[in-house]
């Protein structure tokens, strides 16, 4: 088909539009489908990576060398390409995970399929620095009394991304990317780096390094801004959740900013939705630390403009943290599951019972395990015990009791599902539907690294008709 080069604008632009295609790895493709054909967007940001996930990122492309990126990362551009190469929408991503340059070549793949020959998709690597980090003297963050460091873990690490900032990103966007592949980059800066690259702002201008930032952090968790997290039934009410809209943010080139939503989508964007979103994962609202900047939200004042519409001024920054926060993924054992479920009378104390039998024999016949739970889904697997007598005085009709406990090897895991299985005809009477589930645990610990050991690279390639040809390499200091 033919196409509008994207490319860098020509001329300053005092306003842009961004919008957030997906929050966490699993999220729902048709919002961002919706703000592709209808947001009017500049740039479309998805943000796909949690700690953990990159983690078991790496394990996959251990297992195979072009795996480690994001299971839906075909499915998503399959549907979005298209309508962004339409509207003049460049796509931003972190959909790379663990292998960004696999991904590249998925995209390129689905560009040459949709017949957008020509697009430009570019990676950034370097967030990768396990080999700064295993068997050193690096101290784990979260360690006891930081005595324990990377070291101490051995062979058990697998992976260590260190976050990286925004200006690999806006550099990428620089050298004419449509389409942009990323690892680990801290979730902000994703949205930071455009107007980096639109605004021509300073990477030392901290006061708009902080707003966009802000742009950042309540934009990235997609639904949670127009009330998914929000929404709380008869409370707080939110409307047609089940197609709820996606953000979007309107910018200028001061830092001055708008959310919204597109009209009509589901969702409400209010003052309050936004306030919970903007203190989410915030330890201190006055020093939230980036890699791009140390922004200060506890000054942040919210103006509702109308329906579904909130600027936000008063956001202010200094500069950042010298490290780089850096998530070191390590094999921890094995967590072993397995539940049974009981109904009609006396469901309650069947699987309680059922509980204490499994118990004995976890302690009895010779099983290594620890930190094994035994819940009752539905009386006391949140409050674990806890929960108000007046909450439980109605014993409820059916209840499932789940087993979890953390094993050293697998053999072990397996026997404490079967445990759990074998209730069937050992007893209570009335067991039905009993699963069991073994998985690998991966445990995520942090250490910090000086930037400056932490280089980054851009690569740029561009889709033709047939192949996919390096246009540009080039290191970024």
């Amino acid at each position: 088909m033919s196409r509008t080069r994207i490319g860098t604008p020509v001329g300053p632009r005092r306003r842009i539009r961004i919008g957030c295609g997906a929050g966490f790895a699993d999220d729902r493709v048709d919002p961002a489908v919706e703000l592709a054909e209808h947001g009017r967007l500049d740039y479309l940001v998805f943000e796909c990576l949690a700690e953990r996930t990159v983690a078991l990122a790496q394990l996959d492309r251990l297992r195979d060398p072009d795996a480690g990126y994001n299971e839906w990362l075909e499915e998503r551009m399959e549907a979005v390409l298209e309508p962004c190469v339409r509207h003049g929408t460049r796509v931003i991503t972190n959909m790379g995970a663990a292998n960004p340059t696999a991904a590249a070549r998925v995209v390129a793949e689905v560009a040459h399929r949709l017949g957008l020959d020509g697009l430009r998709i570019a990676t950034v690597t370097g967030d990768d620095v396990l080999h700064l980090v295993k068997g050193t003297p690096l101290v784990l963050l979260d360690g006891p009394d930081g005595t324990l460091t990377a070291n101490d873990l051995g062979d058990a690490v697998v992976s260590a991304n260190a976050y990286l900032g925004a200006p690999p990103v806006a550099e990428a966007l620089a050298q004419g990317a449509d389409v942009v592949v990323t690892g680990r980059v801290a979730d902000p800066s994703l949205f930071l780096a455009p107007l980096m690259h639109e605004f021509g702002w300073s990477p030392t201008d901290w006061p708009l390094l902080a707003r966009g930032t802000a742009v950042g952090h309540l934009l990235e968790c997609a639904g949670q801004l127009t009330g998914g997290y929000y929404a709380d039934p008869g409370t707080k009410d939110v409307p047609d959740l089940a197609r709820l809209g996606f953000p979007l943010a309107e910018v200028a080139e001061d830092g001055r900013f708008t959310v919204t939503k597109v009209p009509g989508s589901g969702g409400r964007l209010t003052p309050a939705t936004v306030t919970e979103q903007l203190l989410y994962e915030v330890h201190d609202p006055a020093s939230y630390l980036t890699p791009d900047v140390t922004a200060d939200f506890s000054h942040a004042h919210l103006t509702h403009l109308g329906e579904d519409r909130v600027e936000v001024t008063g956001i202010t920054g200094r500069e950042p943290p010298t490290t780089l926060k850096t998530s070191v993924g390590y094999r921890d054992g094995f967590l072993a599951t397995g539940e049974i479920s009981y109904a009609g009378p006396g469901a309650v104390a069947r699987a309680r019972e059922a509980a204490r039998i499994v118990e004995t024999r976890l302690t009895t016949t010779g099983i290594e395990f620890t930190n094994a739970r035994y819940d009752l889904i539905g009386v006391d697997a949140v409050h674990r015990g806890v929960g108000s007598p007046a909450a439980t005085a109605v014993e409820p009709k059916e209840v499932r009791l789940r087993v979890a406990a953390r094993t050293d090897t697998l053999v072990q895991a397996r026997r404490v599902g079967r445990e759990v299985v074998s209730l069937y005809l050992n007893g209570p009477y009335g067991g039905a539907g009993a699963t069991r589930d073994v998985r690998e645990n991966i445990a995520i610990t942090s250490v910090s690294l000086p930037r400056e050991q932490v280089p980054t690279t851009v690569t740029v390639t561009v889709t033709v008709t047939a192949a996919t040809t390096t246009a540009d390499d080039s290191p970024e200091p």
